[in-house]
């Protein structure tokens, strides 16, 4: 059995203990979001590429009912 042979050095137990603390920063890091870098909001387009103003969305809002 491999789990035997580990502990069976201080170094290799010191280094299979830091590869799973490496993999498991590795996971946690791997789901982080990326940081925003840029604060400006793109053009409002819709499905066609077209420009959305105020009109458009009020003509929306009158059909749901709003």
């Amino acid at each position: 059995m491999i789990s035997s042979k580990i502990f069976r050095s201080r170094w290799s137990a010191l280094f299979w203990a830091a590869g799973i603390i490496w993999t498991a920063y590795d996971v946690a890091s791997a789901n982080t979001p990326d940081p925003v870098t840029n604060n400006s909001a793109a053009a409002e387009t819709d499905a066609t590429g077209a420009m959305v103003d105020n009109g458009d969305l009020a003509v929306l809002a009158n059909a749901m009912g709003n």
